[in-house]
């Protein structure tokens, strides 16, 4: 690993400048994020993917071996990427980092605390729903209706058992006895407003317009209402600064910020992105899970707000990811036919990526084991298809087998930029919005609204929050609701369970078939492989 400064000199960030953690991580100080507006705009590239398996395809990893590889070729180029979230590490992935010679480092110290704000994002939000049950505790003037708080709290470990819990037992001292649970911090809202929010003025607006409940008469009681508003803000002080780390080839990296795909907006923060944009010819960032997910989100919420637009849109597949949308098994050797039975599913997200207006470039992500026979077939499919598609061999040559994929990303960018363009007008009703989405991206023929939906949505239109745009939580595994239902999918019914108001992030948030905001862990989570040597190195991430 290099000095932080000598990776922040690439960015021509001086010391100063910097907010330092240890000898490998630094933040950049506010000042400084203040001279950003000031200076040219590099071009941004977009990382996605197909539907991927319960294992994931390594889009972070070619993320950052296509940066590696884009320096290579002489590029001044940053990354901007999200935090992991400590509850996939210790379940299904056991890091979020990328891999190989594609890492982001120090590994390790990014994948368990980083800097702190992942726990400063579950402060602030905790802190939140402490005073909410303190109004509710010494009935204060806003006269909170205990049955009508919908504010949970926050966790950064998968933990079902706290999907629902009963709090204030225990007698009259111990406050008011209530339903509530546990979400996942990366399903914060506050997660979500530190990632939308473009400076700190923005943050306490969207922090002090969270919806916390209602009071007898019915009225929304907000954060601001309850005058947490500052001492929220002060908790993410430090976490609304981005984080400068480096790839295993020194390429700067912003990362910052870590929302789910899934069940939030799955996108890096505002402030890292338009940082690396001001600094660098070129900027790569990712969006969580398939194209479907975090990459429509990107889109209609991320760039809406931020008025942001990419030149070029990378979508990340795999040998194993499209046998298993052909019908066969990823874990296991297949056909030929089984991968050209899955480019159908690949083609329907290259759909989507054209419904933006853009032409992705197809990043076939190698892994060890790979058949020579399945790589010609998805390359042929997709020149069928009059893709530009490339290898990627990061994971094993770093940097030089990301050389292939960023001459064809960088050749990308220099068509024309699409203008904006997004799948729905804000003035649509959250019924339209949601079917547009559903429709254009996944695939299906209609929306079935639960009665608890057509509820929260009657109440949406009553507060006047019918006009924010839609974030749709939904399995990753499928295109539809359902995660058993793989391949590509067409003419399905996508039911909405439940749609929430996140007004201080800015958007609605409908909930979709049996999606959770609180994951489980598996039969075998990865914290069984998780170990710290007598030499205090963790092992195992």
């Amino acid at each position: 690993m290099r000095p932080i400064q000598e990776i922040a000199d690439k960015l021509d960030l001086t010391p100063d400048g910097l907010m330092v953690y240890g000898d490998y991580m630094a933040k950049i100080r506010l000042a400084t994020l203040r001279q950003n507006t000031a200076r040219q705009k590099g071009k941004i590239v977009l990382v996605s993917a197909i539907n991927p398996t319960r294992s994931g395809e390594g889009k972070t990893t070619v993320s950052i071996g296509l940066a590696q590889g884009m320096q290579r070729l002489g590029a001044r180029v940053a990354l901007a990427l999200r935090e992991p979230s400590l509850g996939p590490i210790f379940g299904i992935k056991g890091g979020g980092a990328g891999g190989g010679h594609c890492q982001l480092e120090p590994s390790t110290r990014i994948n368990m605390h980083f800097t702190g704000d992942m726990h400063a994002v579950g402060a602030a939000h905790n802190l939140l729903a402490a005073l909410v049950d303190n109004a509710v505790h010494f009935h204060s003037e806003l006269d909170l209706e205990h049955r009508q708080v919908f504010w949970r709290r926050v966790l950064d470990v998968n933990d079902r058992a706290l999907r629902q819990a009963v709090i204030g037992l225990g007698g009259r001292l111990n406050g008011v006895p209530r339903e509530t649970g546990f979400d996942i911090t990366a399903a914060s809202e506050v997660m979500g407003i530190l990632c939308l929010a473009e400076d700190l003025t923005d943050l306490k607006q969207r922090l002090g317009r969270i919806l916390v409940g209602f009071d007898r008469q019915g009225a929304p009681v907000t954060a601001s209402g309850l005058q947490a508003t500052g001492a929220m803000a002060a908790l993410l002080q430090d976490a609304i600064l981005p984080n400068l780390v480096q790839s295993s080839e020194g390429v700067p990296a912003l990362v910052h910020g870590g929302p789910f795909g899934n069940i939030a907006h799955g996108c890096n923060s505002v402030i890292a992105t338009k940082s690396a944009a001001a600094r660098a010819d070129y900027v790569v960032t990712e969006a969580g899970f398939g194209f479907d997910l975090g990459a429509e989100k990107f889109f209609d919420l991320k760039c809406r707000s931020a008025g942001l637009w990419p030149h070029a849109v990378v979508l990340v597949v795999t040998v194993r990811a499209l046998r298993l949308h052909g019908g066969g098994s990823p874990q296991s050797g297949g056909t030929v036919e089984e991968i050209c039975a899955g480019l159908e599913h690949l083609f329907h997200h290259v759909e989507s990526v054209q419904a933006f207006g853009f032409e992705p470039v197809i990043a076939i992500n190698r892994f060890d084991g790979d058949d020579e026979a399945d790589l010609k077939a998805i390359e042929d499919g997709c020149r069928a298809y009059d893709l530009s598609v490339a290898r990627f061999d990061g994971y094993a040559r770093g940097g030089a087998g990301g050389e292939a994929l960023a001459e064809a990303v960088m050749a990308a960018t220099e068509r024309p930029q699409p203008s904006p363009r997004f799948l729905y007008e804000l003035d649509e009703s959250p019924e339209r919005k949601i079917l547009a989405v559903a429709s254009t991206i996944y695939g299906a023929s209609e929306v079935v609204f639960s009665r608890t939906a057509l509820k929260d949505l009657e109440r949406i239109r009553d507060l006047g929050y019918q006009q924010l745009p839609i974030c749709i939580a939904k399995t990753h595994l499928s295109l539809s609701s359902d995660p058993s239902r793989i391949g590509h999918q067409d003419g399905f019914e996508l039911p909405v369970e439940s749609v929430r108001i996140s007004a201080g992030a800015g958007y609605l948030l409908a909930l979709t078939g049996d999606i959770v905001t609180m994951p489980g862990l598996s039969a075998r989570p990865a914290a069984h492989r998780i170990d710290l040597s007598d030499e205090g190195e963790v092992l195992g991430v």
